[in-house]
């Protein structure tokens, strides 16, 4: 099975065509294939291109622990720079699918930068989700380990610097600790707008790096940052026969 590994600020990712692999991987697979110590090691894999009747492109993304997740930032920003090693795309606008719907995308800088529109936020408890009745979940109260929080959406810690830049830290669903991740950076800076903390330009720094987004009046999301090519190789077979 032929891999080609991409990280964006430290997030990484493996991309496999589906013309590499027989079927998808099973949720196994996945985890040996992400693990640090018994796999090739990654925060993920992006499976693509698939056919699509609603885009250029369709993605799948899976999470290291074999879970799928709807939409990643990075993954997109890392499954664009790869097409565009390919030459499937060049310098224009195309477009992606995903379980959590289709983005627009564009390969900047001779591939370095990446610009991905993310589509609109929703802080609706219905979308997000979060239970109880329907509402915007904004600045509601966790108590964790005797301590209170005020709470937005998904799971990163927020530290707002000035009007042009926050901080932030990621725990993300399936996946755990990660260096950078653009859906993260797209949510945190969207509270840190709706909470008026911040302009419509926020530069979200992480440990891995930063990230550029811009927020529309109507909070949509246009992300840019970097992708960087890490390597290419073939999985070999044996590696499954270990217990992870």
């Amino acid at each position: 099975m032929k891999f080609f590994k991409y990280h964006a600020l430290g997030n990484d990712y493996l991309v496999i065509d589906p013309k590499d692999c027989p079927a998808p991987p099973t949720a196994p697979q996945i985890k040996v294939i992400c693990h640090r110590n018994f796999g090739v090691g990654s925060d993920g894999i992006l499976l693509g291109p698939l056919p699509s009747d609603q885009a250029r492109f369709a993605l799948r993304v899976f999470n290291p622990d074999g879970s799928e997740a709807e939409k990643s930032g990075n993954g997109l920003r890392i499954f664009s720079r790869y097409l565009w090693d390919r030459q499937l795309v060049k310098d224009e606008e195309f477009a992606i699918q995903t379980q959590g719907g289709v983005v627009k995308s564009r390969v900047l800088d001779g591939g370095k930068t990446v610009r991905v529109e993310m589509g609109q936020i929703s802080f609706w408890s219905d979308k997000i989700p979060v239970a109880g009745p329907r509402r915007e979940v904004i600045n509601e109260k966790i108590t964790v380990g005797g301590r209170t929080f005020s709470f937005c959406t998904n799971v990163q810690f927020l530290k707002v610097l000035d009007r042009e830049n926050i901080q932030i830290e990621i725990w993300e669903r399936g996946a755990g600790y990660t260096l950078a991740s653009g859906s993260s950076s797209s949510a945190a800076a969207a509270v840190a707008r709706k909470l008026g903390l911040c302009d419509p330009s926020i530069t979200v720094r992480m440990p891995g790096g930063k990230l550029a987004i811009e927020i529309s009046s109507d909070f949509d999301i246009l992300m840019t940052g970097p992708v960087t090519k890490v390597a290419e190789g073939i999985i070999a077979a044996e590696m499954f026969m270990i217990a992870v």
